[in-house]
């Protein structure tokens, strides 16, 4: 993978800040929004100079050791404390006004670039206030802004104030302690800790090395490192210097001079402080959460919002329907309109197709008959809601979880009218009639036209002998006998007879056949519908839970993602 710049980085941090926002530690997102105002507040100011930062306590010796590395007595030093009120900078190279106006340190010096004949120059340094001489320093040419910072433990607040605010804005970073408190926990817990992970922008310098012997020195300078590892700053440069005597000064100069001379200090800095940011947005965003997890969730979702909106109810009502229909239209035509006299249950639901009537663009409008669900299915849906966010949510920080389940439960308000109108505007039967039941009612009535004929013979037959007229001509079936192979004379049935019989029976038993055909189409119809419901309910589902829902854990994604780059 391709490192990233510290543009990419700084929008990275900037976006994962974003989609944090309201949920994440506020505390947090300040610092990230501060982060990328500051990286790119520097980043359009003077890249052709390093800003140094000499940082320590009070007696420390940081004054003297400025004058030091400068070559010249720029900062007052003395016995009495605290010395430094503002922060003091030695410039090399031109150009530097608008960075140090940004950094808002007043008093600056320029100096000569480049190497100088030896020249004497008086340079303070000591506890009396002796002087010595020292020619100005060589190795510096151009690009160094050098501060001289206010005590981080002044007994003034301003002091210290202007301190952190410049140890968070340098590039690179010279903590001077001496022997007494470079164990301080102040020190250590207060600045340094909070640099872990900045050591190729962090210098140890342990002044007044010449107060001890070689060995001590070196026992202090590896109890120093260990320190600074267990500070999280493992590899950090720790010079032994002396500012009375140059012990080690020319060495620290030379760090300052290759850093000045290479720029990457500044950018060094910024990325490193906005990874140290990331890397907290990494462990705030938690872990991502199971892919299947959603599926799973959302299918115990849906049966639950199924039973609240009366899917199962809907559905028998649909195949009783059904069935009712097909018997009205496939019956036999003498007994069918007794199937009438039960109420359609989805007329009685108002969910009869032929009855609803509601404007394309107002769907709200749709209402059912439904009962209303019962309190164990509402506080059942509820539930199930709850469980969806809780398995969705699976690995996500606090913050996320608890606005997923709020915006969840502004859906739990307004699901019953959504399922009920859900349910409304669902279509739940076919437009139109099976093509067999108009086959079967036409033969129905044929059948039934063939009894009505055959009663009316009989029945004029009937009349005809009971009032001595001439009798009708009757045609008969012969039924056994020769006719079907058998002995003797067959019976005589008379056509009318059969008519009458043939027409009743058939149309009993294509009744009876009809009946069994519409349970099975009922029972597909009734499929049809239960679908055709369960997407609906599944709309409702996907806008007021798993859509909102969808969209936090998508902006955790988003931050996720954008802090894993800036962290990268």
């Amino acid at each position: 993978m391709s490192r990233i710049d510290l543009a990419g980085r700084t929008n990275a941090l900037e976006t994962a800040a974003r989609e944090g926002s309201g949920r994440l530690d506020p505390a947090l997102l300040d610092e990230a929004r501060a982060m990328v105002t500051r990286a790119r507040e520097r980043g359009g100011l003077s890249a052709e100079h390093t800003v140094v930062a000499l940082a320590g306590a009070t007696g420390s010796g940081k004054s003297s050791l400025f004058n030091a590395v400068a070559g010249t007595d720029l900062a007052r030093t003395g016995v009495r404390r605290p010395t430094t009120a503002h922060a003091m900078a030695a410039v090399w190279g031109p150009g530097a006004g608008p960075l140090l106006d940004w950094l808002d340190v007043p008093t600056r010096h320029e100096m000569p670039a480049g190497p100088v004949p030896d020249e004497p120059a008086p340079v303070r340094g000591g506890v009396g206030g002796l002087f010595r001489r020292q020619r100005t320093p060589a190795g510096i040419t151009t690009g160094l802004v050098l501060l001289d910072l206010p005590d981080h433990d002044s007994v003034v607040v301003e002091h210290r104030v202007r301190a952190e605010r410049l140890v968070e804005r340098a590039d690179l970073l010279v903590w001077v302690v001496d022997p007494q408190k470079y164990a301080d926990a102040a020190l250590h817990e207060r600045y340094l800790r909070p640099l872990a992970g900045r050591a190729d922008v962090v210098v140890l310098a342990l002044n007044q090395a010449d107060r001890l012997a070689p060995d001590d020195a070196a026992a202090m300078v590896a109890d120093l490192e260990r320190l600074v590892a267990e500070d999280g700053l493992a590899g950090a440069r720790v010079l032994p210097v002396s500012a009375a005597t140059g012990q080690g000064v020319d060495q620290l100069r030379g760090l300052l001079a290759e850093a000045a001379q290479r720029r990457e200090a500044a950018t060094t800095r910024l990325a490193l402080d906005e990874r140290a940011v990331a890397e907290r947005f990494v462990a705030a965003c938690g872990q991502t959460p199971p892919e299947r997890a959603g599926e799973r969730a959302r299918s115990g979702l849906l049966a639950a919002l199924e039973d609240a909106a009366g899917v199962p109810t809907v559905v028998d009502a649909v195949r009783t329907s059904a069935r009712r229909d097909a018997h009205a239209a496939t019956g036999w035509p003498v007994t069918r309109w007794l199937g009438r006299l039960r109420a359609d249950p989805l007329r009685r639901l108002g969910l009869r197709p032929d009855e609803v009537r509601v404007p394309t663009d107002r769907t709200d409008l749709a209402r059912t008959s439904l009962p209303s669900a019962r309190p164990s299915v509402r506080a059942a849906a509820a539930t199930a809601v709850r469980t969806y966010v809780e398995q969705v949510t699976v690995g996500a920080p606090d913050p996320w979880v608890l606005a997923a389940r709020r915006r969840a439960q502004e859906g739990i308000d307004r699901l019953p009218d959504a399922l009920d109108q859900a349910v409304a505007g669902t279509r739940l039967a076919a437009g139109r009639r099976p093509a067999w039941w108009r086959v079967v009612d036409v033969l129905q009535w044929l059948l039934l036209a063939a009894a009505v004929a055959g009663l009316l013979w009989l029945g004029a037959a009937f009349a005809l002998a009971y009032f001595r007229l001439p009798p009708l001509p009757t045609p008969v079936l012969t039924v056994g006998g020769a006719a079907w192979g058998g002995q003797g004379a067959g019976l005589d049935v008379p056509w009318a007879t059969v008519l009458v019989a043939g027409g009743v029976v058939a149309g009993v038993l294509l009744a009876a056949v009809s009946r069994l055909c519409a349970a099975v189409g009922a029972r597909r119809r009734a499929g049809r519908a239960r679908r055709r419901l369960r997407e609906s309910v599944g709309r409702v589902a996907d806008g007021l839970v798993r859509g909102p829902v969808a969209d936090e854990l998508a902006a955790l994604a988003r931050c996720r993602a954008a802090a894993h780059i800036a962290a990268s």
